[in-house]
């Protein structure tokens, strides 16, 4: 018996805009639940499914594929995959992901009712067709106990469900033999040799990491004392009308003619976040001011307002403000560990060439004293933490079929794995001597690869057989959900279907 979809409290339009963004922009999203629950679709195991009750949607159309509509009726293959997949996910789903949950679910089993349409298009224009025969044999199999035909629950079925149960199984076997034949093409033998010998060579590393974040606060203090009048303190209070200038001018002309206060103002026609405060935006350093005062000049004349002074009105990204001073600018207190802090955060922002500069010419001198000492002395000798990682081949991207970047487990080459100058500099730096400086995320690093060996020969033969069966049967699946799932032919309602029917259906 279906049962109606928990029905969700009536949601901003822009939610329902970035779930649509998000699908659209990644429309294989499902792949990897697909492809774990393509042998389990073919067994079309039922569970309740989650519809609007009985009697109020019968049939839903989600789009087309060469005009053959794509539906969604209680007991079709559509709904079977759907009932499949809600129960793969029921015990990931909760109040909080529910719809985000529910929306996966039926955008997999249309994807995968898209596909069987188009397969089904496709094989009809060869002609070829299973035999009854064949078909009559899977029938039966899903009758057998104990390996004999239960005749007596054959019989049980009524006309109408015997041929829908047929023409289901005739159906999955036209769409299984043309699986196979997509996906069970030879691989020429010397391109599975090409694609294993990329196992080879593999190298081993050590490699010491500066942080960013080691950055010294003696470099801060320098850097703040040439720099003081970006981290002075201002305390401003700002009222914003969107309207126009001469608005903003009219309610400023009040308030310095004493008929209204600022806060009654700010309260009136301020139409920024500050208004509930009066107006009041807080302590900030100057260097914060730039988001909120774009204009070089304009912020130039705010922040040397001294206490109790109006600025003038002043163009602003919402609209057109000004602003009181509540104190005189005063210079920051480089001792306070928060000033440094803040500064800090402004450098690795704004200055991050710098911040990155700095510690490469830390990880020169270490350079230096490598070919003088030897890697291990000299990380000792200034206190870095060695690590090590391999042997490994140069894995760009760190593709699944070989030993990847990933199984290091080292946190600071995180972003390594498509990093062409990481891969570059780790395979062509010569053995037993350190690179040149790599910044890698939020890290200076040096590498010393010390060893070069060829890929046992057994991993080279898991390589071809991984390549030759699963790697291309995925890739190939991959593709054609690529060829179908972009296809002219698809016309793609889903997203109207879902919000209509299954989001809000009364």
């Amino acid at each position: 018996m279906a049962f109606k979809e928990k029905k969700q409290p009536v949601r901003h339009e822009a939610e329902q805009s970035e779930f649509i963004r998000r699908f659209k922009t990644n429309p294989f999203i499902f792949v990897g639940t697909i492809i774990i629950l393509i042998i389990v679709v073919v067994a079309f195991v039922l569970v309740p499914a989650i519809v609007p009750e009985a009697g109020r949607m019968v049939e839903l159309n989600f789009g087309s594929y060469n005009k053959i509509p794509i539906n969604y009726v209680p007991g079709n293959y559509f709904a079977q995959v759907r009932e499949n997949l809600a129960r793969y996910r029921q015990n990931t789903t909760s109040e909080a992901n529910y719809l985000q949950v529910s929306m996966e679910v039926w955008r997999g089993a249309f994807e995968e009712a898209v596909i069987r349409t188009a397969v089904l298009e496709e094989v009809k224009q060869t002609g070829y067709a299973p035999s009854q025969e064949q078909v009559d044999k899977e029938v039966a199999e899903q009758f057998r106990i104990d390996g004999v035909f239960d005749a007596a629950r054959y019989r049980q079925l009524d006309r109408t469900t015997r041929m829908s149960l047929w023409r289901g199984v005739r159906d999955s076997l036209i769409e299984r033999r043309y699986r196979e034949d997509v996906t069970g093409l030879r691989i020429p033998s010397k391109e599975t040799d090409f694609i294993a010998a990329l196992a080879s060579p593999q190298r081993s590393f050590d490699l010491i990491a500066l942080p960013l974040s080691s950055y010294p606060d003696s470099e801060i203090a320098l850097y703040a004392a040439d720099n003081q009048n970006l981290f002075r303190f201002t305390h401003l209070s700002r009222i914003t009308v969107s309207s126009s200038e001469a608005e903003t001018q009219t309610v400023l002309t009040s308030i310095q003619e004493g008929t209204t206060t600022f806060e009654e103002a700010a309260g009136t026609h301020s139409q920024d976040t500050y208004a509930d405060r009066g107006g009041d935006m807080g302590i900030k350093m100057i260097y914060e001011l730039a988001t909120e005062i774009p204009d070089v000049e304009a912020q130039n004349t705010v922040t040397a307002l001294q206490a109790g002074e109006y600025s003038p009105v002043v163009k602003v990204p919402s609209g057109w403000a000004f602003f009181r001073a509540e104190v005189t600018p005063y210079p920051a207190d480089i001792a306070d560990s928060s000033v440094i802090a803040k500064i800090r955060s402004y450098l690795l922002d704004q200055e991050r060439g710098r911040v990155e500069d700095w510690l490469i010419a830390q990880a020169e001198t270490f350079i230096a004293q490598v070919k003088e000492a030897g890697f291990d002395a000299a990380a000792e000798a200034q206190g870095y933490t060695k690590q090590s990682f391999g042997p490994l081949p140069l894995n760009y991207g760190g593709v699944d079929l070989f030993t990847s970047l990933r199984s290091a487990g080292i946190q600071e080459l995180a972003s390594a794995d498509s990093n062409e100058n990481f891969w570059r500099t780790a395979f062509f730096t010569p053995l037993e001597t350190p690179s040149i400086p790599l910044v890698l995320g939020s890290n200076v690093v040096v590498l010393y690869p010390k060893e070069e060996i060829p890929a046992e020969e057994s991993a080279v033969e898991t390589v071809k057989s991984i390549y030759s069966s699963y790697w291309l049967s995925y890739n190939a699946e991959m593709g054609l959900r690529y060829y179908f799932l972009r296809s002219d032919k698809l016309e793609d309602r889903f997203f109207d279907a879902f919000y209509k029917f299954i989001y809000n259906p009364f």
